[in-house]
């Protein structure tokens, strides 16, 4: 039976010695590396180590994944290949017979995380309509202002080609394609510009 420890800090400014500081751990993996990230070679590398009858020790349920939907896989997973999987700041431990309890506490936070989201997403919808009722726009704001469609124009005046005046502009071709169909009913001429 090996203690296994696994430790993550989302970036190289992090400290990682409070993480498992008191435990004793046979071996350890460690990883800079946001949780959103899918690319977490040394976690896959930690749960490919795990055996049957060993233990998994990890700071918090942050550090071992993303979210919980994905939290949940991993603790099913690992659990199902007889690994304990003890969390620290939650004081939870997951085994392949898990009590009721843990269950229950792990489908509480979920559920409260899932709450939490929906609660915020319809704040952000609220907002959206409030801002539109004040007549605020939304989205991005356009690469090509009404300055820079005058300046295409004394472009194409001057015989340059989309690639040219892309470049002059610091924006895409494609940027300077979309523009010119918008505009080209005010300016006609637009329609005569060199493809290349």
């Amino acid at each position: 039976m090996t203690e296994v420890g696994y430790i993550r800090v989302s970036s190289f400014n992090q400290n990682d010695t409070s993480q498992l500081a008191q435990v004793k751990i046979d071996h350890v993996f460690k990883e800079d590396i946001s949780g959103k990230s899918s690319n977490r070679l040394k976690l896959q590398e930690c749960l490919n180590f795990c055996k049957p009858g060993d233990t998994l020790h990890v700071h918090s349920m942050d550090r071992l994944a993303g979210n919980l939907k994905e939290l949940q896989q991993i603790v099913d997973s690992i659990t199902k290949k007889e690994v304990k999987v003890q969390f620290y700041k939650e004081n939870l431990i997951f085994t392949g017979e898990d009590n009721p309890l843990s269950k229950l506490k792990l489908q509480i936070i979920r559920a409260v995380a899932d709450f939490e989201r929906s609660i915020i997403k319809e704040r952000q919808k609220e907002g959206i309509e409030a801002a539109k009722k004040r007549g605020v726009k939304l989205g991005r704001k356009p690469k090509i202002d009404s300055r820079k469609e005058r300046q295409i124009i004394d472009f194409l005046n001057d015989r340059l080609t989309k690639k040219e005046i892309a470049f002059k502009l610091g924006v895409s071709y494609e940027t300077i394609r979309l523009t010119l169909k918008k505009i080209e009913k005010d300016y006609p001429r637009t329609k005569r510009i060199k493809e290349s």
